[in-house]
């Protein structure tokens, strides 16, 4: 019989280790820098942007044009107020119907008149009440709109909070996560530092670039609407806000002798619709422009 027929030789004998192509090996620091580099690309995919949609424009008013009828507030204490630069206003939110709300106090420290503006270019006149030694203000005027309702729970890590106000003086809204306990410091001469709580910045107003000046004063709301404490400063190239505690607004509504309300609701609030919130809030006049009167 014929004999098999065989592969040539050519065909099945491996190469030797010289006759092997050797990849080079890549230097060490460009592995490490890919390695890096991914990391920080996982990061900035998985990092957490809740935006809200801009806030509508504020309705145009005039000089003659009365408070609506219903309107809890005296017409003969609210005045025409004139355009106020950025640096005079700030923002307040109402803690009881008999016309009580809260601030923070730099907002209208050295402020001969205070003013919570109750509709376009008109202002309800207000009184600084002495609220003790904090960064958190009581203000009086005479009529309110309903209040917002008070937390005494201290939040936890984690937990989420939402700021309606009026950043750069305009309608706007920022939401955070809590990051823990901090101290505040003031350049003040003689100042002491003051215990609040460090909130990352995780989503604000669609087109809302910059500083967040002028929401000082906004209530920080948790998910029930429930107040958890009063927004005071910023640091924006870390992307912090800084507010004082419940603690801080017990004592500073103590030190004034007020008893908030204890019928107040909130509303649910989501990273989905903070936007909407804080809008239904300024409308009803919960949450207000606060603005210091020349």
């Amino acid at each position: 019989s014929s004999p098999p027929n065989w592969p040539g030789p050519c065909c099945c004998r491996p190469r030797s280790p010289a006759e092997a192509v050797a990849l080079p090996r890549p230097p060490d620091w460009l592995i490490y820098r890919a390695a890096v580099l991914g990391v920080v690309a996982i990061a900035i995919h998985k990092r957490e942007t809740s935006d809200a949609p801009e806030a509508p424009p504020p309705v145009p008013g005039a000089a003659g044009v009365p408070l609506a009828r219903g309107s809890p507030f005296n017409p003969k204490k609210v005045k025409q107020v004139s355009e106020p630069s950025s640096e005079e206003v700030g923002t307040a939110f109402s803690v009881s119907d008999a016309g009580v709300w809260l601030t923070a106090r730099h907002v209208v420290k050295d402020c001969g008149r205070v003013a919570i503006m109750v509709a376009d270019r008109k202002g309800a006149l207000a009184k600084v009440l002495p609220s003790g030694d904090g960064d958190v203000a009581v203000l009086k005027t005479e009529g309110g709109p309903p209040p917002l309702p008070l937390s005494d729970d201290l939040p936890a890590p984690g937990e989420r909070a939402y700021h309606p106000g009026f950043p750069q003086g305009r309608p706007g809204e920022a939401a955070t996560r809590l990051l823990g306990p901090d101290v505040l410091t003031s350049r003040a001469r003689g100042s002491h530092g003051q215990n609040v709580l460090a909130w990352a910045e995780v989503g604000r107003t669609e087109g809302l670039k910059g500083s967040l000046s002028g929401l000082s004063g906004a209530p920080v709301l948790d998910r029930t609407g429930q107040v958890m404490g009063v927004t005071l400063a910023e640091s924006p190239r870390r992307a912090r806000i800084y507010a004082a505690t419940p603690a801080a607004i017990r004592a500073a509504l103590a030190a004034a002798r007020i008893k908030p309300s204890g019928f107040a609701r909130g509303q649910a609030i989501t990273t989905d619709n903070y936007g909407r919130a804080a809008d239904s809030l300024r409308r009803d006049l919960r949450v207000a422009q606060v603005v210091c009167l020349s």
